[in-house]
Order: C-alpha cells, then structure tokens, then sequence
C-alpha cells in the first residue's frame, strides 16, 4: 500500500479519470475501424496469463506499450493496439484442486478483475476484439489448424520422454518438477517414454534463422540463433558388429572429424536403445543405476557446463573405422537421446570437458592437431584451435582446416558416413498430460489407427463435470464421456486423444485473430488479416525469446505454406521492456515484494502512476520502485495542472517583448523535437524529463511578463497534446478545461459519433517543430588529444570547422597535453569532437 507522508493531488483524479474512461466508452473514441483511410498501425503487447491481480510488473510493461500506441495515433496512425487473456494454463488447474474451483470459472473470475484493472489504467484498448483462449470459439481453430498441419505432415505422434511421478501415477509438466521432485507429493522424477504429438518446426530451422525482415534486438535475434543451433559437420559410423546384434553401426555427429583420429571413447545417452543390448553383464548393476539417477535429472541439469561430466563404462566396445582402433562405450548423462544421434565420440585432447573427463577416468589422451611449436609431450589442457594434423595416418602434416576437409571426404568415400548440417532445436511437443487446455483433436481406433475429428465436428470442447484429483491425473483420461466415441471413418468404438496442447499453441496465432475475432466459419478473415498483418510493433518481455516468438515465427512460415497467409514474418519490430525491482530484487510471491498497484492509483491516479513508472529508467532496462520517488512525479502532476489552468489574460496588461515571445517559442519547438524523437525511440523517462524542463521554462516566461495569452495558451496547448499519451486522463480533463470544446457535449448517449467530430486531446495530432526554432544555440565539443578525453567546451551550434580546431588547441586543458609535441592532425566531427594526434 502506499506509504504515509505521500503528496496530496491538487485535483480530484478518481473523478476524472472515471468521468473520462466513461465517456471514451460511451463515444467509441478507441473504436478501431478497419475502413478508416489513415495509414494503419498494428502495435501489440503480450497479453497476460490471468493470475487474478495486475502487478505493478504489468502496469510497467502496458503502461509503455499503451503509450506508444497512443503516440502512433496521434501521429495520424489508425492504430489497432488490442488486449486479450492467454487463458489456458497449469495454475487454473492448479486451483481446481487446491480450492474445488472448475478452472473456467477461476480464469473468468480472475479475467473480470484483471480486465476492469486494465481500464483503470486508461488505456486504448478496443474490447470488441477482446480474445480468451480458453473459450471454444478461440480454441477450436487450435484445432482446426493442429488439422491443417496433420494434413501437411507438420504434426505428428512419436515416442518421447515425459516426466513421470511413480506416486502421483501421471505425467508432469517441467513446471511441476522442483529440484527433480514432483511438487505435490515430493517423490523423486523420473522418465518415460510415451507417446506424445510434435510439431515439425525443425523443417523451417533455415528459414528462422533469417531474422532479415525484421527490426529485433540484436540480442534476441542472437539468442533465437544459439537455440536453433545450426552447426555444420559429419556424421560417421562406429562399428560394433563384434556385439552380434541387429544393428552394426554407432552413428553420431561432429563438428571437428579433423580430431577423429584422437577419439578415445565413446559415450551413450542414457535413454539410448542399445544400452542395455550393449552393457556387459558384470556392469549391468552399475550402469542400470547410473540410468536410474539420469532419468530423475531434467534436460536442463544434464547439460548444464557447471555441471561435471560423469560416465560409467558398458564393457562393450566400438572400431573407429579410419585406424580400427577398439575404443570403450560408456554411458554419460550428458548425452541426449533427443539431440544430435544420442551418441558423442570422446575427444579428450582437443575438448576441455573430454580432457577433465578422460583425466579423471584414466582414459588415454591422444593428440591429432598440434598446437604450433608442440614437441610430442602431453598437454596440460585441451588444444581446441586449428593446427597441424599428426597421429592422423595420410593426412598427418596437413593444416587442421584442409585435413577437415579431406577426411570427410574420405569416410564419404568408404561409405563410414556423409557430411550434414545438425540443429539443437528439436521437433515442438505439443502435447500436456493435463485438463486445461485445447483438446488435441485426433481419435485412436484399433481397426483405422489414429484418426482426425472430422473439421465439423470441431471444436473437441473439454467436459464441464470433469473431475480434479489430487493425484494430479488428467481428468480427461478419466472422464468416460470424453474419452469414448465412435470412429468418424468405421464407426466402430475408439478412443478419443486425451493430451491437450502447449499453451503456446493459443499464442502462436493470437495476432491473427485480433483482426477479426467474430469471425465464425475460419480462424480469421484473409482481408482483415491483410490489412492488418504483420504486426508493426511488437512489445513483451525477452524470456520469450526460444518459446513464444520462435513458435509465432514458424506458425506464419506453415501457415503461409499452407496459403493461409502471404506474409512471412509475424513480428516487423520488437521491443523488450526491462523488469521493475523491488529493493533490488525481481518480484515474486516467495519474497514477498509484490507490489500491487491499485492502493497506489487509489492515492495517486493512473496518470501519476503511469509517468512514474515510465520516468524510472530506459523502458528496456526497467528501474527500482520507490514509494518516495513516486511523490516527485505526483508533484509535477500538481504543477501540470496549475500551470494549465493559470488565467492567461493577466499577460496582456505587460507589453509585448519579442525576445520573451523567442525565447518561448524556441523552448516550444526544442521540447517537440525532444519529446517527439524519445517517444519514437520508446525512451519515455527522457521524454518526462524534457516535458518537465519545459513546465520550467513555462513558469520562467510567465514570471518574466513580455509574453501575451496568445503565446501562452499555445505553449500550454502544446504541452497537453506531448502530455496526452502519457498521461491520457489529466491531458483529457486540463484539454477541456482551457477551452477545447467538445461537439458532442450533452447529446444523447444513443447519438452516433465519429470519434473525428469530438474535441478530444486523444483524436489531435502531434504537434510538428520548426526546424530552425528547434535547434540548439549551442553545442558541447568534447576535446581528445590521441584519443583521450582532456576537456569538454560550450561553443556556438554555428561554429565553423576551423573555429572548433582553434578553440580547442587554445584551451588551457589541452595545453598542457600537446606542450613540447607536434601536431600531426586535428581531426573534426561537426559539432561534436575534435581529436588532437600529437607526438
């Protein structure tokens, strides 16, 4: 709640910021129209998951987009900046059975609350196209287009490991496993294999690593790239024939077959399907308990680099083909079945981790790439740079870089293997073992295999009487009603699919949808999807970054190859906004620093709330809250609005000075171009410190006298429309207030109005500067002297080249830095820096 000792407003903000959010309501003033004839903006943030309560987290993340939008619309945009519900999730089901609440009525009762806080904070959004993901009329195009991807081969059903709880007797989400034990019961995790439905996004791993169509953070873009993980190499083949078993060869991949002449064992994934065909008898025990912990590990901890590389010898050996050296098979945690083949060959003289690795289980340490100058002896570290090639058989002497290349081309030929491009990414699972989310909508029958709902009987809607145990067992596996049903092609009984979908399914389409959400007979309408699509500016958070936006980005790819869309990115611009602390320290409920935000905007109003928040620090990097920073913003508020509403006619009784009337314009248009250029570069706290330098400079010339209330009710003017997507309610109120009458006043609530006929602050555009008022008077040269900063001087914005050489090499800071050298050069950037090089 809000501390004590907080500024009192001068103005009563609940009444005008309800009298406002009423009458924006009622005169459809943020109505977006799809006919209307200015350029469109399509600016969208990611919607929220419905916990019940904004957090003052989201008052920071939607406040900026809000602003941002609001910007764009009155830079004569017709901005769709909508708002939904990422409605499906674990914690509804979580609720269910923790409190005996159905999921759909805790996520409606949360979204109701989340929705009015939402209003409260003045924003544009246009609720007739409000989405919620867990009402069937959103889901069942989930289903619809699971079915276009199934038809197109992009979706399919493979065996693949889950978290499973031996006490619980169910599957687990990641989230549900805490430390490697199940979060209800603490029982140790473990892993099986079961069935479960992907989705092909591997097929598109090219084409997202392109990030050339769209403005994103480098950062993002880079992180999206690590993920996909595209690395080229060779795959080669280890014979183990000698085990008599079916299979003859261990395939696995690498990236330097330049070291394959250095390997010096093998390792296994711990889940792979030759382990227990390949572990000798006397290493069974050992091995079978060594697979037992991997499994209670997630993915994650296995491959972390902190973590130490651990293995356990087979007692079964492979042949590298190139010398016929027998090498051991061990099985290692650290190996993935589900990346690359499951199988990594062991390079200990050339990989930091094979070298600790192979020293602490005395394996032998071969090198086959010579570091310059290496004498034969034994290395103290791994050698992972380019060399020589020695103890590599034909190749030795030849530079690292060519004998890559020779070798390959070599087991090519022998047929040991062939070169291909690997990805880390896999294949997305869809699939959730767990009630709340979009039926996957396929049947298994006996006789006909696995079959798709016929596209009319969609949407596969979850059962209302599902019952929530505390087991933890999806209720839909359970639910005799859903679960049984005839087969759409024999008509005999089958099975209906019991798994749900990632709710990451919801939100890689979303954008689609808010174009036209009515639509009945499709998923969205092709013509308001062209109109709209792709979306101009994108806001959220960069936690999204391998999830979210990568799943968005492969949907467009398949569904434009599906010719549902002819786009082929879904995001043009991204923004990630920075994360609010409390006492330096991210919020969370464990801690207990949660800040909510609705005490505050009892004491202070949304628009305080809104410009302090936006005042904290650059939008990307976010900023600590402070009950007493707030105070300083709920003062310039207070100032805002006495300035606004002083009466300009006392100017007229002084004469008229035209250096007063200068002085003010230039402060004007200096403060235009200031705040227009921060708001577009979404730094929002500049653009606050700009806007309250000049309520200073307001202040300044009234004291001064020599304006007339013509200029002073023009500065004001200008100040309210800068002010209005910032704090949209007080700009509305002080707008009316100094005489911008609205058309519409005391018409009929059922009276029509174009939101274009209503005086309203929010329907005006952005004032534009002039150039020549707007520019600085004058300019601060930083002065270097072989690169190294020795003085800093305010000179004319007009100086000339030589002028600022002049000025520089006179100043008396400089001076004792070039004393005795001689000037080789001055170098010049206008109006910004001069480089002295001495000698």
């Amino acid at each position: 709640m809000a501390a004590a000792g907080t500024t009192e407003q001068r103005y009563d903000h609940k009444e005008i910021e309800s009298k406002w959010q009423e009458r924006w309501a009622r005169d459809g003033l943020y109505r977006v129209r799809d006919d209307d004839p200015r350029p469109k903006w399509y600016e969208l943030h990611m919607y929220p998951y419905p916990s019940g309560d904004l957090h003052i987290g989201h008052w920071y993340a939607m406040s900026g987009a809000d602003v941002h939008a609001r910007f764009r619309r009155m830079q004569g945009y017709n901005v769709l900046h909508p708002m939904g519900f990422d409605a499906f999730g674990l914690n509804a089901e979580n609720a269910a059975i923790q409190r005996g609440i159905h999921p759909y009525r805790w996520t409606m009762d949360n979204i109701k609350h989340m929705r009015e806080q939402l209003k409260s904070m003045g924003t544009i959004y246009d609720w007739d196209r409000e989405i919620i993901t867990c009402d069937p009329s959103y889901y069942r195009w989930n289903q619809w287009l699971f079915l276009q991807l199934y038809k197109a081969g992009l979706a399919y059903r493979a065996h693949a490991p889950v978290n499973w709880c031996p006490s619980c007797v169910t599957v687990l989400a990641n989230e549900q496993v805490i430390d490697g034990l199940c979060e209800r019961c603490d029982t140790p995790v473990t892993q099986r294999d079961m069935n479960q439905w992907f989705f092909r996004i591997t097929r598109y791993a090219d084409e997202l690593l392109d990030h050339s169509k769209m403005d994103w953070p480098d950062r993002l873009n880079t992180m999206q790239t690590n993920w996909i993980g595209r690395s080229e190499g060779v795959e080669i083949d280890f014979d183990i024939s000698e085990h008599g078993l079916k299979e003859k060869t261990l395939r696995t991949f690498t990236t330097r077959i330049d070291t394959i002449y250095g390997v010096t064992f093998v390792v296994l994934a711990p889940e792979h399907p030759l382990v227990d065909a390949l572990t000798a008898p006397e290493r069974k025990a050992e091995v079978d308990a060594y697979v037992e912990a991997a499994r209670r590990q997630t993915d994650i901890q296995r491959l972390s680099t902190d973590k130490e590389k651990t293995g356990v010898l087979t007692g079964a050996f492979c042949v590298n083909q190139l010398n016929g050296e027998r090498v051991p098979i061990l099985v290692g945690d650290y190996v993935l079945l589900t990346y690359g083949t499951g199988v990594v060959m062991g390079v200990p003289a050339h990989d930091q981790r094979d070298f600790e690795f192979a020293t602490r289980y005395g394996l032998p340490i071969r090198v086959v790439v010579a570091p310059p100058d290496w004498d034969g002896g034994a290395l103290a570290e791994a050698y992972t740079e380019e060399g020589a090639q020695v103890n590599s058989a034909e190749f030795d002497g030849l530079p690292s870089a060519d004998g890559m290349q020779r070798i390959a081309a070599h087991i090519e030929a022998q047929g040991w293997g062939h070169r291909t491009v690997n990805y880390r990414m896999r294949d997305w699972l869809i699939s959730r073992q767990r009630y709340w989310g979009t039926p996957i909508p396929m049947i298994h029958c006996e006789r006909c295999g696995t079959v798709p709902v016929p596209e009319d009987d969609l949407p596969v809607v979850l059962p209302e009487d599902a019952e929530f145990l505390p087991t933890g067992e999806s209720p839909l596996a359970l639910h005799q009603g859903f679960v049984n049903v005839e087969c759409p092609q024999c008509g005999q009984g089958a099975k209906r699919e019991t798994d749900t979908m990632d709710t990451f399914v919801d939100s890689s389409w979303y954008f689609l949808r808010y174009t036209s959400p009515d639509t009945h007979d499709r998923p969205f309408d092709p013509e308001a999807v062209r109109r709209w699509n792709p979306v101009d500016q994108y806001t959220g958070g960069v936690e999204h970054a391998v999830m979210h936006l990568l799943y968005a980005r492969f949907f467009v790819k398949a569904l434009r190859d599906l010719g549902l869309l002819d786009f082929d990115e879904p995001f043009v611009r991204l923004f990630n906004q920075g994360t609010i602390l409390a006492n330096h320290q991210k919020m969370s409920k464990s801690r207990g620093n949660v800040i909510a935000p609705d005490s505050y905007v009892e004491t202070f109003g949304a628009d305080t709330i809104r410009c302090y928040l936006m005042f904290l620090g650059p939008w990307e990097q976010g900023g600590d809250w402070s009950d007493s920073g707030i105070n300083g913003m709920a003062r310039w508020m207070n100032r805002v609005w006495e300035l606004a509403q002083r009466d300009a006619r006392q100017l007229d009784d002084f004469p008229r000075d035209e250096a007063a009337v200068r002085d003010l314009k230039r402060s004007v248009h200096k403060t235009i171009r200031r705040v227009t250029d921060d708001m577009e570069r979404f730094k929002f706290n500049t653009a606050l410190a700009a806007l309250m330098e000049y309520t200073n400079s307001l202040n300044q010339a009234w004291e001064r006298k020599g304006i007339v209330s013509e200029d002073w009710n023009d500065a004001v003017e200008k100040l309210l429309l800068l002010l209005a997507p910032l704090a949209p309610h007080i700009a509305e109120e002080l707008w009316e207030r100094t005489g911008h009458r609205r058309v519409g006043a005391g018409l009929k609530s059922s009276t029509k109005l174009d939101r274009h006929q209503l005086s309203s602050v929010h329907s005006q555009s952005l004032p534009d500067w002039d150039a020549a008022l707007a520019a600085d008077d004058v300019v601060t040269l930083v002065v270097q002297v072989n690169g190294r900063v020795r003085d800093k001087i305010e000179v004319p914005a007009s100086v000339s080249e030589d002028e600022a050489k002049a000025t520089a090499l006179a100043s008396q800071r400089v001076a004792a830095h070039i004393e005795g050298k001689q000037i080789a050069r001055v170098i010049y950037v206008p109006g910004r820096l001069v480089n002295i090089v001495a000698r």
